[in-house]
């Protein structure tokens, strides 16, 4: 590669790359003037799921209304459930608003239209998240302190 030719510089992308494995990120965005870089690494997640060690009767009774009440599209693609609330932005979730205090929410926990779910920090700022509808929670799809893309499920409320 020539010299003054590309405004892009190996050393940035081996810098930034360098932070991706030193932080645990799968990716990572920069932007000046008009260069912006991108750097993401391809990341694989086992699913490991355990039997129930209890008698499977009960759990199936428990799961029939469930299967009823929502559509089988949504149970598998949270996506596609009615009651998700998706991340408005690239940045870090977070379920409480500072190390030392409480989480915001909890699964079960009853929530009011317009009450703080979340915070989605990006660019030094943080974000609340908030209730688009009143409802119960009943399932948090994002891991506390960890990157979010945007469009992605935060959240069910039912």
């Amino acid at each position: 590669m020539l010299k003054g030719k590309s405004p892009i510089d190996p050393a940035l992308i081996r810098e930034l790359a360098q932070v991706l494995t030193d932080t645990d990120l799968t990716e990572i965005e920069i932007a000046h003037d008009n260069l912006k870089i991108r750097v993401a690494r391809q990341v694989t997640v086992q699913a490991v799921v355990q039997a129930p060690a209890a008698a499977p009767a009960p759990v199936a009774a428990a799961a029939a209304p469930v299967a009823a009440a929502v559509p089988a599209a949504a149970v598998d693609d949270p996506r596609k459930h009615p009651g998700v609330v998706t991340s408005p932005m690239v940045g870090t979730a977070y379920r409480r608003p500072s190390p030392d205090a409480r989480p915001l929410i909890e699964l079960g926990m009853q929530v009011k239209e317009g009450d703080r779910l979340c915070l989605i920090e990006a660019m030094k700022t943080f974000n609340d998240i908030v209730a688009p509808r009143a409802g119960t929670i009943t399932r948090i799809l994002f891991e506390d302190g960890r990157p979010v893309e945007y469009g992605e499920p935060l959240l069910i409320i039912e």
